[in-house]
């Protein structure tokens, strides 16, 4: 089985996160000596942690909420992928060099051309401009769609539209989120991607866009899966729009992380059946 590794989950909370459950039963599917575990890390230790990560030898790290823009600072190179999005949620160490990648945005944008089929030339409408939210943003213009990012502070969203239009050289609209804004820019959207935190556990009943707000075969995408069945969701089918939950992503940029850690193929099923079990257990 070869020797073992360690790999790790940082970020605060980490408490009831799904991916110790996935990514163990995607090393035992695959006989691998490997171990996952979730650590929480207050922001003020981001740079202990990792510098103790390096020296530990721990093998790879997932980086989530609050620490996947801020954790750049303390890795040594970056990846192509995690450099555009300027955001970093999977690090492998490399023979002592801790290199970043992002894959958010491919994992989401896998799931959702699962479920949809292409989104080039959709009309996208972004709600959020935080590490999630850049990741994806990329892709979606990457894979040919036209999109819109409406965010809290207006000014991140254009900071990240500006961001893409360099990188990609397309141009990306952005506004603040503001409700009748939303409402009128929805009506000639084909896809509604919230890459917020808005209704996650416990502030379950919160939503940014209601179904007054949306219109009959609008997609709605909530990256949120805590809960699963989000109220931006349930807003969604009362406008006979197409309901897509979070789950999806979650396992997909987990996959990917697998196999950037390990270059082999993950087996997704098993991730996605383990997922969806401890889920059920953690939201009781």
């Amino acid at each position: 089985m070869g020797p073992l590794k360690l790999f790790l989950l940082i970020g605060d909370p980490v408490e009831g996160s799904l991916s110790p459950a996935m990514m163990n039963a995607a090393f035992r599917s695959l006989k691998l000596n490997h171990f996952y575990v979730a650590v929480r890390v207050p922001g003020k230790f981001l740079g202990d942690a990792i510098a103790g990560a390096k020296k530990m030898g721990i093998a790879g790290l997932n980086v989530t909420i609050p620490h996947k823009i801020a954790v750049m600072r303390y890795l040594d190179a970056l990846d192509e992928s995690a450099a555009a999005a300027g955001a970093v949620n999977t690090v492998k160490n490399d023979r002592g060099r801790l290199i970043g990648f992002n894959t958010d945005g491919q994992g989401a944008l896998r799931n959702l051309e699962e479920k949809v089929g292409s989104v080039r030339g959709r009309r996208v409408l972004l709600l959020g401009a935080g590490g999630a939210a850049r990741a994806i943003a990329f892709s979606l213009v990457e894979a040919g769609a036209d999109l819109t990012i409406a965010n809290r502070t207006v000014s991140r969203a254009k900071e990240l539209a500006s961001l893409i239009e360099r990188g990609l050289g397309k141009r990306v609209s952005f506004l603040p989120l503001n409700r009748d804004r939303l409402k009128n820019v929805l009506r000639e959207k084909d896809i509604l991607i919230n890459a917020t935190s808005v209704g996650m556990r416990p502030k379950v009943n919160e939503t940014l866009v209601t179904a007054e707000m949306m219109h009959e075969g609008l997609i709605v995408y909530d990256i949120v899966y805590k809960p699963l069945q989000t109220r931006l969701l349930r807003e969604a089918r009362k406008a006979g729009a197409v309901a897509l939950d979070g789950l999806g992503m979650l396992v997909r940029q987990g996959a990917l992380a697998f196999e950037i850690w390990t270059g082999r193929k993950a087996p997704v099923r098993v991730m996605e059946s383990a997922a969806k079990e401890e889920l059920k257990r953690v939201m009781g």
